[in-house]
């Protein structure tokens, strides 16, 4: 059970590190944005790599810090019973939903995305824009990354519920 718990830990780490280190991303967003309405506004020119890079900036932001969310539990749930409920029921639900809803979704995503990123890598595709950001395949590789996280943080979800259902039942 020790090692269980160790390899739970160590998925939260790296979930951590990405989510604490990805959340840069948002001062990025605020001075990015901040200069295009400058260069617009004040200027009059406009810069579609700004623009671009915001749109990525952005999309990378909520689909790299999914794991983060889901291991400080701030992702969105109903709460009518689950707030309110006890442990072991909350760790059966967790494992529950896990298993039925979580790691198909994160195998869905990854299987139907990996054919779409290498083919994406293979062109080393660009912006459909002539003066865009020529590195469309490094945006679509977060649509792998994603599930990924997300996969790790759910089987540490069930390691850790899993634990606490057998502390509860040998107490």
């Amino acid at each position: 059970m020790f090692f269980l718990i160790k390899i739970s830990s160590l998925f939260d780490k790296i979930n951590e590190f990405v989510g604490k280190n990805i959340s840069w991303f948002i001062i990025l967003m605020v001075i990015v944005q901040l200069a295009i309405v400058m260069s617009r506004y004040i200027y009059g020119i406009g810069f579609l790599k700004l623009q671009e890079l915001l749109i990525y900036l952005h999309g990378s932001l909520f689909t790299l810090a999914a794991g983060y969310t889901l291991l400080k539990d701030e992702h969105v749930r109903v709460d009518l019973i689950y707030r309110e409920a006890s442990q072991k029921y909350k760790s059966l639900i967790n494992i529950i939903g896990s298993l039925v809803f979580l790691i198909p979704f994160c195998l869905l995503t990854f299987s139907t995305s990996l054919p779409y990123v290498r083919r994406s890598w293979k062109i080393l595709e660009g912006s459909p824009e002539t003066s865009g950001l020529n590195a469309v395949f490094i945006l679509k590789t977060v649509l792998i990354i994603f599930p990924i996280l997300l996969l790790l943080q759910s089987f540490s979800i069930i390691i850790r519920s899993s634990v606490s259902l057998i502390r509860k039942e040998n107490d």
